[in-house]
C-alpha cells in the first residue's frame, strides 16, 4: 500500500496505456449505486467514484485531483493523514537497516488487516517493539509477550508478536554477515525499478523479485513474508516506483532514487 498490496482490476482487459483518469476532490458528491456499496478494501476513506467505460465495465478512477491543485494516487483518497504517508513516505526510497525491519514488520503485521488501521497505530507499535531495534527486540522473552499481548494499541496477535521476535533474530544473524539493506536490496539489483503505469490495473500484487525476496526471508526464518507482502513493502520502501504516472509524487520518487 503500502504499502498494502494495491487494489487491481482482473487481468484480460486492453494491453494499451491509458490516460490516467482524473477527478478533483470537493466537486458534487458521487452516489455509490446500492449494488456497489461495498466497504473500502483500504480501511480507511472510501475508494474513488466507480464509473463506466465504453464497454459499460465499472472501472475506478486512477487519480484524484486535490484541492491544492496536485494530482495524486488514487488510494489515499482525500484523507489527510493518509495523504501525507503517500506525499512523504510511500515509495520514497530507503535505505536504513532498522527503518526496513520496522517497516518489513509492519507490513508483515497488516497480514489479514487495512494498512491504514497498521499505520494509524505506528507509533504505539515502535513504543511496544523498543523502537523496533532488533538487538533490544531479540531478547523479549515471555513476560514480553505477556505484555505486548496485554496492549490495546497494537495489533494483539500471538503469532505476529513471536514473529518478530523470531525475525529480529534472524536479522542479527543476516547483519553478522552483511547489511541487512543490501541483502534486500539485491533483489533489484540495487536500483529503484521505475514503472509507469498509468492504471491501477496495471499495478501488480506481486513480482519475481517479491517472491524471491519472500522465498529467501521464510527460508531464514522470517515470518508473515509472502510474496504479496513483500511487494508492498517493497512499493513503500521504494524499490519499486508503484505512484501512477500523472501522480505529483511519480517524477519526485523517480527523482530522489537518481540521487543514490
Amino acid at each position: 500500500m503500502g504499502d498494502i498490496p494495491l487494489p487491481h482490476t482482473a487481468a484480460g482487459g486492453s494491453s494499451t496505456l491509458l490516460k490516467p483518469r482524473v477527478r478533483a476532490v470537493g466537486h458534487t458528491p458521487w452516489r455509490r449505486p446500492a449494488a456497489l456499496a461495498l466497504p473500502s478494501a483500504l480501511g480507511g476513506p472510501d475508494p474513488p467514484p466507480i464509473r463506466a467505460n465504453a464497454r459499460d465495465r465499472p472501472v475506478p478512477d486512477d487519480l484524484i485531483l486535490h484541492e491544492d491543485g496536485q494530482q495524486r494516487c488514487f488510494w489515499p483518497g482525500s484523507d489527510p493523514f493518509y495523504v501525507a504517508y503517500h506525499d512523504t513516505d510511500w515509495g520514497v526510497p530507503e535505505y536504513g537497516d532498522r527503518a526496513l525491519f520496522e517497516k518489513l514488520i509492519l507490513d508483515g503485521f497488516q497480514a489479514g488487516l487495512s494498512w491504514i488501521t497498521i499505520l494509524r497505530k505506528r507509533d504505539n507499535f515502535r513504543r511496544a517493539f523498543a523502537g523496533f531495534e532488533p538487538e533490544a527486540i531479540a531478547r523479549f522473552g515471555d513476560d514480553d509477550v505477556a505484555r505486548l499481548m496485554g496492549d490495546a494499541g497494537i495489533v494483539r496477535n500471538r503469532a505476529k508478536i513471536e514473529g518478530t521476535i523470531k525475525s529480529a533474530k534472524v536479522y542479527l544473524a543476516i547483519q553478522e554477515r552483511d547489511s541487512f539493506s543490501r541483502f534486500l536490496w539485491d533483489f533489484v539489483d540495487g536500483v529503484p525499478q521505475q514503472n509507469g503505469f498509468t492504471a491501477r490495473s496495471q499495478i501488480p500484487v506481486d513480482s519475481a523479485a517479491s517472491k524471491a525476496m519472500a522465498k529467501e526471508l521464510k527460508a531464514r526464518g522470517f515470518t508473515f513474508c509472502g510474496p504479496t507482502i513483500t511487494y508492498a513493502f517493497m512499493q513503500a520502501v521504494g524499490m519499486v516506483n508503484d505512484h501512477l504516472v500523472g501522480c505529483c509524487r511519480h517524477a519526485a520518487c523517480a527523482a530522489l532514487a537518481k540521487k543514490r
